[in-house]
């Protein structure tokens, strides 16, 4: 039969090497196997491997061109946790996907975390069934060589690469095909890449220091290597997990029906979606995880650890990639003339020997040059033309508080207190009016009291200010030195326990000043902190935004719309929602599935419902490019009129994944942690919430006067003597942040 597509040109910029131990490991791993009975041992009546299956599917293989450099014992190890992987996924195909069996699933899932416990490295329960027996046994032998923290990371990423099988079944049940976004955070998860980032650690003995493991480059990193491993399993793996399985969740199946496409040129885009990954990855390497480790004071020892994780990354692409050309468990008769012969004799033609993979680096450099090219092709102050705004999914019917009016002059009077409309600001009283954000506390909070409304106004008049004055401040300047030394001061200033705070020097200061104490004044400290990392993702987050204008670098598209979350400032919103929530809910409700999935498709619709709106104004007007038309546009090579379409589409499936949560998961959520009236009452509300807040977005979209072109024309131009005035004072690496509430430019 023949395949349904060729494989693409990949981006393999890394020759794959083979570890010395690979025939070892070979015989190892079938032995561990064996005695795990995973071979020729029925359960529930079924055999999940023979031998022959076994050997064919050489997981030796795997690991050897994954982790070239490690030692024989290191090598059986990592392999033997492939083996059970492998072996999980078959088992759990053949007992539950195929019989659509979601209660044994469950039942099944829940034993599982039994056999890792995060506070010591024994295993006591009793296992059942080859599955439980391999990671008891695997748990034990791997983690008393590892840190306690690693340790927490790793048993995180086992059960979510457990858990979200469910995912994939539920989606099964209902023959439902996730949209993009949803379906590339979930992959992350299901797929187990991350999982394979921490055995990186393992097999390099390069633990990543503590300090440093959640900051955004080594999420980054982890994030684009397992996007890169997953949409290269998925176009090799299409013809058997979708025409053989009935399997959803493949991301070729998922650009076919979202595109409307053929599958031919489905996987090409999967292809190109790919190649950005690994781009962002190498662009992450290389220009944000050195600030970082300097930041953190991170030593030879901690770097060497992290070099050798981020070698290690690079070596699993490239020999995953290797492996997956010649493992019989996925379609590569197209691309195996391209490909070296195998243990097992099986002829396939073309260079042959150790490290051909090499001949292949050249050729697909320069194939991808054109994808990296346009990514650095932004031409600012581009004509582009009032957008058509298109039809757009809403189906929540708007509110509006009764208190608006109230609150509109209330948030002139508050501006004016703190500075913000000071001489010579980038705001002045014309420009607040116009821009109405009263107007848009008054849709997402209808039902707010009068000073609760006006403390929702001052918060989105503060995040819109801050928004427009850094670009002003520090874009036009290139000194991210002193927008760093902003946003560090910005953090201070929010106190959460009584610690020492810098005075507030400037408007944007003394503002967030005012904001916090109002906001913060009846809060626990826990509270306190959670607002806290809220208000710090938002501004850390305008920082990324920076650091790409200094380099004319439009974002990778899964990078820019995960951003795009916090510079709206997202994260914030919802944080203030659920800390009036109470202790009803248990936390680990809101880190599931379903409330992240309500949470992200609402945060995606309304972010996204800005940059359709704010595209003249950011593209013609400002000269910039942090919009996801543009982004669009650079990743697809296509006009704004097609880029538009693609986001619209992307609107529309994720409103639609914000109703298939409230509609299906948020019942299934309230069986699985079997949640009380209250608390269940709670969810909806919380639901509610979110749907006022789209709905009041889009309202205030509609209603102000900042996004228009005769809106933007008629506030270009300041008053006499604002924007007259140049920066004046210090002098000097880092001392622009002292300029941050003094006149500055007029802005375009």
């Amino acid at each position: 039969m023949s395949q349904p597509f060729e494989l693409p040109e990949f981006y393999m910029p890394y020759p794959a090497r083979l570890n010395r131990n690979l025939e070892a490991a070979r015989t190892h791993s079938k032995a561990w196997a064996r005695g795990m009975d995973m071979l020729d041992v029925p359960q529930h009546g079924t055999v999940i491997w023979d031998e022959r299956d076994f050997d064919r599917h050489d997981y030796a293989l795997l690991c050897a061109y994954t982790h070239p450099d490690c030692g024989g014992p290191e090598l059986d190890l990592v392999t033997d946790w492939y083996v059970w992987v492998f072996y999980f996924d078959d088992h759990f195909l053949e007992l539950f996907k195929r019989t659509r069996d979601t209660a044994g699933a469950r039942a099944y899932l829940d034993r599982l975390p039994l056999f890792m416990p995060v506070d010591s490295t024994v295993v006591t329960e009793e296992p059942t069934n080859p599955v439980e027996a391999g990671l008891a046994d695997l748990w034990q032998r791997t983690t008393p060589s590892m840190s306690a923290r690693w340790r927490e990371r790793f048993a995180e990423s086992t059960k979510n690469l457990l858990d979200e099988s469910l995912w994939e079944l539920a989606n099964i049940n209902e023959g439902r095909v996730a949209n993009p976004v949803e379906y590339i955070e979930m992959r992350r998860k299901v797929g187990g890449a991350p999982w394979s980032a921490n055995l990186v650690e393992y097999a390099a003995h390069a633990e990543v220091p503590a300090e440093i493991a959640h900051s955004r480059p080594m999420h980054v990193l982890r994030d684009t290597f397992a996007d890169g491993v997953h949409l290269r399993n998925d176009l090799f793996s299409y013809e058997r997990e979708v025409l053989d399985e009935g399997e959803l969740s493949n991301g070729v199946l998922v650009f076919e029906e979202f595109l409307g496409i053929p599958t031919q040129e489905a996987a090409d885009r999967v292809n190109d979606l790919l190649t950005s990954r690994l781009h962002q990855f190498e662009h992450t390497a290389l220009t944000e995880l050195p600030p970082v480790l300097e930041e953190h004071g991170i030593g030879p020892a901690g770097r060497t650890s992290v070099l050798a994780y981020v070698k290690g990354l690079q070596d699993w692409q490239s020999g995953g990639h290797e492996w997956h050309m010649r493992s019989s468990r996925y379609m590569n008769g197209a691309a195996a003339d391209a490909a070296a012969t195998t243990h097992a004799g099986q002829p396939l033609g073309g260079p042959t020997g150790l490290g051909t993979a090499a001949t292949r680096i050249v050729t697909s450099v320069l194939a991808t040059m054109p994808q990296r090219a346009r990514a650095f092709g932004h031409v600012p102050y581009e004509q582009v033309g009032p957008t058509p705004i298109p039809e757009l999914r809403q189906p929540y019917k708007p509110k509006q508080s009764p208190h608006l009016a109230r609150s509109r002059e209330h948030v002139v009077t508050w501006s004016r207190r703190v500075g913000i409309l000071d001489p010579g600001s980038v705001w002045d009283e014309r420009k607040l009016r116009a821009y109405d954000l009263p107007l848009c506390a008054a849709g997402i909070h209808p039902s707010a009291s009068p000073d609760e409304l006006d403390l929702s106004s001052d918060w989105l008049a503060w995040g819109t200010y801050a928004d427009d004055l850094y670009p002003a401040v520090f874009g036009q300047t290139r000194d991210l030195a002193s927008a760093k030394v902003a946003t560090e001061r910005l953090s201070r200033l929010m106190v959460v326990d009584g610690e020492p705070a810098p005075l507030p020097l400037s408007a944007l200061e003394r503002g967030l000043v005012d904001l916090w104490r109002r906001t913060t004044v009846s809060m626990a400290v826990a509270d306190r902190r959670t607002l806290k990392q809220a208000v710090d993702t938002m501004t850390e987050s305008w920082l990324w935004e920076l650091a790409n204008q200094v380099t004319n670098r439009i974002p990778d598209p899964v990078d820019y719309l995960e951003m795009r979350r916090r510079t709206f400032g997202s994260d914030l919103t919802m944080s203030l929602r659920r800390l009036g929530h109470g202790a009803a809910i248990p936390a680990e409700v809101y880190g599931s599935r379903t409330i992240q999935a309500l949470e992200h498709s609402a945060q995606d619709w309304a972010c996204l419902l800005n940059d359709v709106h704010s595209y003249q104004k950011e593209i013609q007007f400002e000269g910039e490019f942090h919009n996801a038309i543009r982004v669009v546009q650079a990743f697809f090579d296509c006009d704004r009129d097609a880029a538009l379409g693609v986001v619209a589409d992307l609107m529309n499936a994720r409103m639609r994944e914000f109703e298939h949560a409230v509609d299906v998961g948020l019942p299934a959520l309230f069986a699985d942690f079997g949640l009380d009236e209250q608390a269940r009452d709670q969810l909806l509300g919380y639901a509610v919430e979110l749907q006022d807040w789209m709905s009041g977005i889009e309202v205030w979209h509609e209603g102000c006067h900042r996004y228009r072109e005769a809106d933007i024309l008629a506030l270009r131009d300041s008053p006499p003597g604002v924007g007259a005035r140049v920066l004046a004072g210090p002098s000097g690496l880092g001392t622009g942040s002292v300029h941050i509430g003094q006149p500055v430019p007029a802005t375009s």
